[in-house]
């Protein structure tokens, strides 16, 4: 029989390999790969990621990253835009192509009707050609060919079938612009691998988030049928069991700690993989918890962990006035725990406002009605 891991020894496996127990002292570039990349919708939150994971963490380093064309912004795992070093990006998009091409369908069928969407495909790449354009204007382009089918509808048929990028000064620290797109091969200067490696991706996978279920792997990648992968990869892998009797699969020396090992107060960035990477979130965040998070019209906030899990969300305000830090916490928090927030939300504001200059405030807001209750 498999060994069982608790839910909390599960948590302390997998805030180990994020860094989130100790900060790590690595390259931006490492520790992206080693993260199989970062979820990116909005343009800073892979910054607050990296924050609170790395020691003396630089913005500048990873915005430096972007504009040298080592790091890049595009769709790959579940169909989201993710923040993936170059190497990945080749990768992962070959792999997760699947998965684009059925949001595709899934979304945009309707309104395409029986436009041959490969051809939408290649005059987009066209067009592209002439140098980058935003996802609208792209699609006014396009609907001069196909006057009869919604701008969007095209627009989002280039995206979901071709490997775009989003360019610089989008996603740059400190700075704004409109998602440019452009080809990767094209940014990039290679091409995409015709047949990448799923075991890989795999076995990555589970290095950054394991111990993990199949269905876990399939959660984060967005893919079908990854039993297959893990059947083939089970003799290289250590097998565990959680407390519902769940198959668990790790890499065989990927740090374990144990269960009662102290955590640190730690802050996620909005749309964290660490919330949204396992079917089963058990091991950071009671049902309650999950169904709140999940019920936000796809919108993914701040969130903050105590003892490993996921006790209430965060926001900063660093426009006009002091920074400001507002924590809600689902629950009441004991003074040690609202203490230990306080003083890492302090370091946060200094971050986000560039600098220890200024006035800076930490707020608790009275937990809502509404708020989820926890365990």
């Amino acid at each position: 029989m498999p060994a069982v891991l608790t839910r909390p020894a599960l948590s302390r496996a997998l805030l180990a390999r994020q860094f989130l127990i100790e900060r790590a002292r690595m390259p931006v570039l490492d520790a992206l790969e080693h993260l199989v990349g970062l979820q990116a919708q909005a343009p800073m939150p892979p910054y607050f990621a990296l924050w609170s994971r790395l020691a003396g963490f630089d913005p500048g380093e990873l915005a430096r990253l972007l504009t040298d064309r080592d790091a890049v912004r595009m769709t790959v795992m579940r169909g989201t835009i993710h923040l993936v070093s170059a190497r990945d990006a080749l990768q992962m998009r070959a792999l997760t192509r699947v998965v684009t091409e059925r949001v595709l369908r899934t979304n945009y069928a309707k309104a395409l009707g029986e436009t041959d969407v490969w051809q939408v495909a290649q005059a987009a790449r066209d067009l592209l050609a002439e140098g980058p354009m935003t996802g609208s204007a792209l699609g006014e382009r396009l609907r001069e060919r196909w006057p009869g089918v919604e701008a969007r509808a095209l627009s989002m048929a280039a995206r979901c079938l071709l490997p775009l990028v989003q360019v610089p000064p989008r996603g740059l620290w400190g700075r704004s612009g409109q998602p440019l797109l452009e080809t990767v091969e094209s940014w990039l200067g290679r091409p995409v691998p015709a047949e990448p490696c799923v075991e890989t991706m795999v076995l990555r996978y589970l290095g950054a988030f394991g111990p993990a279920s199949v269905r876990d792997a399939q959660t984060w990648s967005g893919l079908t049928r990854l039993g297959e992968v893990v059947e083939r990869l089970r003799p290289q892998l250590r097998v565990f069991a959680d407390e519902a009797g769940r198959e668990l699969f790790d890499l065989p020396e990927a740090p374990r700690p144990h269960a009662e090992l102290p955590v640190p107060v730690r802050f996620l960035a909005e749309y964290d993989n660490l919330i949204l990477s396992h079917a089963d979130r058990s091991r950071l965040m009671d049902e309650p918890v999950r169904r709140a998070l999940a019920t936000r019209n796809g919108q993914v906030p701040g969130t903050f962990l105590v003892d490993g899990r996921v006790r209430g969300t965060w926001k900063a305000d660093t426009g006009r006035g002091p920074a400001r830090l507002t924590l809600t916490p689902f629950e009441r928090l004991a003074n040690e725990a609202e203490q230990a927030l306080a003083e890492e939300g302090e370091r946060l504001l200094e971050f986000a406002a560039n600098g220890p200059e200024g006035p800076r405030q930490v707020t608790f807001a009275a937990p809502s009605s509404a708020a989820p209750r926890v365990g």
